[in-house]
């Protein structure tokens, strides 16, 4: 996909705010309180320009006006937000309480969704000025609040994921023997970012016995011939995400190398048949585990299937036992079935999925079969 989508407009982000106060309002709270972080990102366009200790806190709830306090020095910042004209400023200079300003905003007994990043100190700061006041987090309150796309979001995600694909192609042409572990992932890095992204949020090469740490970040141990390697990457384009994983084989794979990889790209092609409107999300997790298992990697198999993804790399919701909630069209998810054998190998195949009216198309759309490299 190529060329750059439209811009979010200020009704857009209007829309957004009105649907984040209905769903509050269904769910039994009185209002959202949102901090800086991607879910103001996500209602309003603005992104404070940096990590700061004074309040700014967007303020939602039905039927009033959505409000967004801020310190007075940053208010010509937010002004300038795409959602700005969706929305109130009311702003608070220092040496003043930004709890006093932010309290008439309130319900004074109400129980409000907090976005999960807001900090401690502000949080406190409101129940000190409103003891009646009770607080959830948003995602455990409105855990689906960002998971169902629209049209315009979908593209930004097929967008990443090309270009999460295009990387994966052009990895597959530098040479791996040899080299370092974070040469390889640089080249990732570089990649990702020659292919559009604005941020590269992380590149995993586990190689060898590194690939059975699923979280391994890419260190100074030099690939070796022989070695299985385990790439995931991923990170921002047009402000929306991408997550895809390959494990490819430096020379020919042996015998179970490549029975494992057979097991897992199965497991990952099951889950993938399997997700489709209604089901519930543990579901999708169930259908790789099984297959894993009765190939007896069950207990090799040591994370979740999957999780969200949109204006961040991981989010609601996520493909793992106890997770109830129906799949709906437009929802985008991982689906990152994995084997590690510890001191050994590790493999690993993931590809972002979004829910259709009648099944799930894949975002990305590269060979899943163990590719081999120099």
């Amino acid at each position: 996909m190529t060329g750059t989508p439209e811009p979010f407009t200020a009704d857009d982000y209007r829309a957004r705010m009105e649907r984040a106060a209905r769903a509050a309002d269904a769910a039994g709270l009185a209002g959202v309180l949102v901090a800086p972080g991607p879910d103001l990102v996500w209602l309003t366009g603005y992104a404070p320009p940096a990590a700061t200790e004074r309040l700014t806190l967007l303020v939602l709830a039905a039927g009033q006006d959505p409000v967004l306090v801020v310190p007075t020095l940053e208010a010509p910042d937010a002004e300038k937000a795409v959602g700005a004209p969706a929305l109130k400023l009311r702003d608070w200079t220092d040496g003043k309480d930004p709890y006093t300003t932010t309290a008439p905003l309130l319900d004074t007994s109400g129980r409000f969704g907090v976005s999960d990043n807001a900090w401690a100190l502000h949080l406190l700061g409101l129940q000190k000025e409103l003891p009646g006041t009770s607080y959830v987090s948003l995602s455990e309150g409105l855990p689906m609040l960002r998971a169902v796309k629209d049209a315009a979001e979908l593209e930004r995600l097929a967008a990443a994921g090309a270009a999460a694909d295009a990387t994966y192609e052009e990895i597959l042409k530098v040479a791996f023997a040899g080299r370092r572990e974070s040469d390889v992932a640089g080249d990732l890095a570089d990649l990702l970012r020659h292919f559009g992204h604005e941020q590269v949020d992380f590149t995993v090469v586990g190689s060898g016995p590194n690939g059975a740490n699923p979280h391994h970040e890419a260190g100074s141990r030099v690939i070796e011939h022989g070695d299985t390697v385990v790439l995931d990457f991923g990170g921002l384009k047009h402000g929306y995400g991408s997550d895809t994983s390959r494990t490819v084989h430096v020379g020919e794979p042996g015998a179970e190398e490549q029975r494992v990889h057979d097991v897992v790209r199965t497991a990952q092609q099951a889950a993938f048949e399997a997700v489709r409107p209604g089901i519930a999300c543990q579901d999708v997790d169930r259908v790789a585990r099984a297959h894993i298992t009765e190939a007896g990697y069950g207990d090799r198999f040591i994370h979740r299937t999957g999780h969200g993804i949109g204006v961040t790399t991981h989010e609601p919701p996520y493909m793992i036992e106890g997770e109830e909630q129906p799949l709906v069209p437009g929802m985008c998810f991982s689906v990152e079935p994995g084997v590690y054998l510890p001191g050994r190998f590790g493999v690993r195949i993931e590809d972002i999925v979004t829910v259709t009216e009648d099944g799930g198309r894949r975002l990305n759309d590269t060979p899943r079969e163990m590719a081999v490299v120099n």
